[in-house]
């Protein structure tokens, strides 16, 4: 049929969400950084969202357009309701998973994380539409991530890889928490920055815990390298027989070794 619908000029869109929070209907949502009209029949062609803009992004046309439906709109309100009480049980379950007592610095208090659910995940759960899980979650299982303030005994290490990683690499590696860090414990740290050598405690890590492997993850800078040596040298002090990989990564995040 020939009716009234929205239109979102994606050059014009800044990504601010502003007209998403507008909608009553939920007939907008965020794809790739912009604002999309995610169905005709979602829209109820009255333009709520029009004010909420500050770019100009949206216009009224009219062309042909499935007829606004109601109860389509009930569904997927509904299953974004789902979608979001599915990452406030995450977090409670975050909260519920803490591993070390509450005392002491919040920030290096030891815990084991849970993961966000994914959309595909949430989807299973009951909801067809869902964009408010994170379509990329965290692969990080444990906090702190610092060498100098994780624990040397801990119940995530045990099972896993050690990931020790520089701490610039994440932030070179658009891919590095599926490439890198799925299925291992990450630690941190910057010989430059840091004082002292980081040997012993990662030897402790490893000889009082069941690390199954020890990955190193480098940039090519040259201070880097003293990264290498501590945690190579920590295989050694450990007394075990692990596994040992080094992978370097150029500054624009590309894996040269």
């Amino acid at each position: 049929m020939l009716r009234t619908v929205i239109q979102i000029d994606e050059e014009k869109c800044t990504g601010c969400r502003l007209c998403v929070d507008a909608c009553h209907e939920g007939a907008i949502g965020m794809v790739d950084g912009k604002a999309r009209l995610l169905r005709d029949d979602y829209c109820d062609g009255l333009g709520d969202c029009l004010p909420a803009c500050p770019t100009g992004a949206i216009t009224f046309i009219e062309r042909e357009a499935a007829a606004y439906d109601e109860h389509a709109v009930a569904q997927h309100l509904a299953a974004r309701a789902a979608a979001e009480q599915i990452a406030e049980d995450d977090l409670d379950r975050t909260v519920a998973n803490l591993t070390a007592t509450p005392t002491g610095c919040p920030g290096s208090r030891a815990r084991s994380l849970v993961a966000n659910a994914t959309s595909e995940e949430a989807k299973a759960d009951g909801g067809e539409d869902v964009f408010a899980v994170a379509e990329l979650p965290s692969r990080l299982v444990q906090w702190p991530a610092q060498i100098k303030l994780v624990p040397t005994q801990a119940p995530y290490y045990n099972g896993r890889g050690l990931l020790i990683a520089a701490d610039c690499t994440a932030f070179a590696c658009a891919s590095f928490h599926e490439r890198f860090m799925k299925g291992n414990v990450t630690i941190i740290g910057c010989p430059k920055l840091d004082q002292g050598s980081y040997a012993e405690k990662l030897a402790a890590i490893m000889a009082d815990n069941d690390v199954t492997s020890v990955t190193i993850a480098r940039m090519e800078v040259p201070c880097c390298g003293g990264l290498e040596r501590d945690a190579a040298q920590a295989v050694a002090l450990s007394g075990k027989d692990l596994p040992l990989n080094v992978v370097t990564f150029s500054v624009t995040g590309n894996v040269i070794a």
